[in-house]
């Protein structure tokens, strides 16, 4: 886990919520994150008319990010998630992380077996802090 986190400059943010949201985790993990100084890439799967997140240009498909992504962070309930899994796989990312109470055994067999490094049930904030 220590190794994902250190491995990693590009998160793309797979359902993250926007700064009228600031209570929520899908918001405040990712702005903790970008201000510890890793590039966030918004992928917001609700709010159609949001252009930007904490100053990026948001995405609607992981596929349609320019240049690589080191992690994809997952805000999404479990059962929501395998429909981004081809999207996930065409990216290729190093790895995928799946917030605090997110998990699901079949997605996470899929990536590792595509040989991304999954992370299940972890708060990416928690986790960052106490490496620091």
């Amino acid at each position: 886990m220590e190794g994902v986190v250190s491995q990693t400059k590009t998160i793309a943010v797979l359902g993250i919520k926007t700064e009228a949201q600031a209570n929520q985790p899908a918001f405040y993990v990712p702005n903790y994150m970008h201000s510890a100084g890793f590039k966030i890439i918004p992928v917001p799967v609700y709010y159609p008319d949001v252009t930007e997140i904490l100053g990026e240009k948001v995405f609607r498909k992981l596929v349609e990010v320019p240049g690589e992504i080191d992690m994809v962070n997952v805000f999404r309930r479990p059962q929501d998630i395998p429909p981004h899994v081809d999207d996930i796989l065409a990216k290729k990312p190093k790895s995928v992380w799946m917030q605090l109470g997110i998990s699901h055994d079949a997605v996470a067999q899929q990536l590792a077996h595509a040989g991304i490094k999954v992370v299940e049930n972890r708060c990416l904030m928690v986790d960052h802090r106490r490496l620091g």
